[in-house]
């Protein structure tokens, strides 16, 4: 309850000064984005030349698209998960996208606005094939590697009461600690995100060898998050995850979105784009900041495809991450 408290307080202290953040980030020419730890295939990793990739790296990218006209004007700092909310609270890093999961008292105690859900997920295990387990009703005993301070922790501890099943915590700092003890039998099962979890089963030594189990045991809405007390710059980064959707809607793609803004007359394509530019110069942007967005990162079959589509080791079928014109339930509102 002090830690609550305590980060009550500290957004307090901290709102007045913080509610300039668009103007602070476009001064500064630099975005500032709280990402993981690059142990997240699929999400947030750097690969061999120095480069962030993964859904989350690519969402900072178009806040800087967006923000300063400039995909790559992003400064990343890795946080763990004790770090990330303190960071973001404190104004060391604009936005956090970390694979963070939306919540009521991250909401409110915390102090924390959600912008649109860009990856919807659910909590699972992970366990070696061979091991009688395909359910969670197998793991009576068993001992289970989960990363401290997360809401995976208290997941599969509600959920183990809730079923009257014992088993073991294996308390980790960080997801690469997890999948170290995992492989070298320190525990029985792995738990985290599914999407995780596909991405960690990925750096095994002999990944056929493990499967994740189906059952999903929580719901995990993962996006980006800003401070409370700055209006402005939540609209901003919403409407930047907005413009995604937005763009897959109508299937204007980075490798379209010039032709779209020369020849549509689509009056909503035509204000996403910003050749009626009010509705975006209302958000403190100027006009071509979502067709900064969608020309230099893409819209959000680009960016799912790149880093969770069928040609790629991580791959996760689109399910409940597709357009609700697809079937799936990603929504914007309209640009009016």
């Amino acid at each position: 309850m002090r830690k609550i408290l305590a980060a009550i307080l500290l957004i307090g202290l901290c709102s007045l000064g913080l509610a300039q953040t668009l103007a602070e980030v476009q001064d500064r020419g630099v975005l500032r984005c709280g990402i993981g730890q690059a142990t997240t295939p699929g999400f947030g990793t750097i690969n061999d030349q120095g480069v962030w990739e993964g859904i989350d790296a690519d969402y900072c990218r178009a806040v800087a698209a967006a923000v300063l006209g400039d995909s790559e004007a992003v400064e990343y700092r890795q946080l763990s998960s004790q770090e990330r909310f303190t960071a973001l609270q404190t104004g060391e890093v604009d936005v956090l996208i970390r694979t963070t999961t939306w919540t009521s008292s991250r909401d409110t105690a915390l102090g924390l606005n959600f912008t649109a859900t860009t990856f919807y997920d659910g909590q699972s295990f992970m366990v070696r094939g061979n091991s009688g387990i395909s359910s969670i009703f197998d793991m009576d005993g068993a001992s289970i590697c989960v990363q401290s301070g997360t809401t995976t922790e208290l997941n599969v501890a509600d959920t183990m009461a809730a079923n009257d099943i014992d088993w073991e915590p294996i308390l980790v700092a960080n997801a690469d600690q997890a999948l170290a003890n995992y492989e070298s039998g320190a525990c029985d099962a792995y738990t985290t995100d599914s999407s995780a979890l596909n991405g960690q089963k990925t750096k095994l030594a002999n990944p056929n060898e493990h499967i994740i189990l189906a059952e999903k045991i929580s719901k995990e809405p993962l996006g980006p998050s800003v401070r409370h007390g700055d209006d402005q710059w939540f609209d901003v980064v919403q409407w930047t995850v907005f413009a995604t959707f937005l763009a897959d809607e109508w299937r204007i793609n980075s490798a379209n979105v010039s032709d779209a803004a020369a020849s549509s007359e689509n009056p909503d394509v035509q204000r996403l784009l910003g050749i009626l530019p009010d509705n975006v110069e209302q958000l403190g942007l100027d006009a071509s900041a979502f067709l900064n967005v969608i020309s230099q990162v893409g819209n959000y079959t680009d960016i799912y495809d790149r880093n969770l589509g069928p040609d790629t080791p991580t791959y996760i079928p689109r399910g409940l991450n597709a357009s609700y014109v697809d079937g799936g339930i990603h929504y914007a509102p309209p640009v009016r």
